[in-house]
């Protein structure tokens, strides 16, 4: 198989405010937008989507319907701590607090749209505990953006 994209699609009780959400707070633009499903992209970088789907749709088998549970999606920053500032002004309280974690990730968590989490996240170097947990070519480097505790 040769997958030419992944991205996720939350599935969702009230599209519009749920892409609202995603297009104010992180800086999505839509690319498809209907009121009962919205395509979302980062203007910076065209690979990073995110759709937006009414539960409901006839689209999805009976079965499958509902909305986004048990999920966290991870957003990675090159200024955690300049997102974790802006998003503080515009009224946002992260249920998880800024903080630096031994294994390569400075992060908060906030509570999104339909329940779902949204992480975050600046890599920095991790302790000496968990570097030899990294694959070589996947290990965090510290960026010249990344605050401290």
């Amino acid at each position: 198989m040769k997958c030419t994209q992944v991205y996720p699609v939350l599935m969702s009780s009230d599209v519009p405010a749920t892409a609202a959400y995603f297009k104010r707070h992180l800086g999505f633009v839509p690319m498809f937008e209907t009121d009962w499903y919205v395509h979302l992209q980062m203007p910076e970088d065209p690979g990073v989507n995110l759709a937006i789907l009414d539960g409901q749709h006839y689209t999805i088998p009976a079965q499958g319907r509902g909305r986004a549970a048990g999920l966290l999606l991870n957003f990675e920053v090159e200024d955690v701590d300049a997102v974790h500032a802006r998003l503080l002004a515009e009224g946002l309280t992260p249920i998880q607090p800024l903080r630096s974690e031994d294994f390569g990730q400075r992060h908060f968590i906030l509570q999104g749209p339909e329940g779902v989490l949204i992480d975050i996240i600046t890599p920095i170097p991790p302790s000496a505990e968990f570097a030899g947990d990294f694959h070589p070519d996947a290990m965090p480097v510290q960026t010249p953006f990344a605050g401290a505790d």
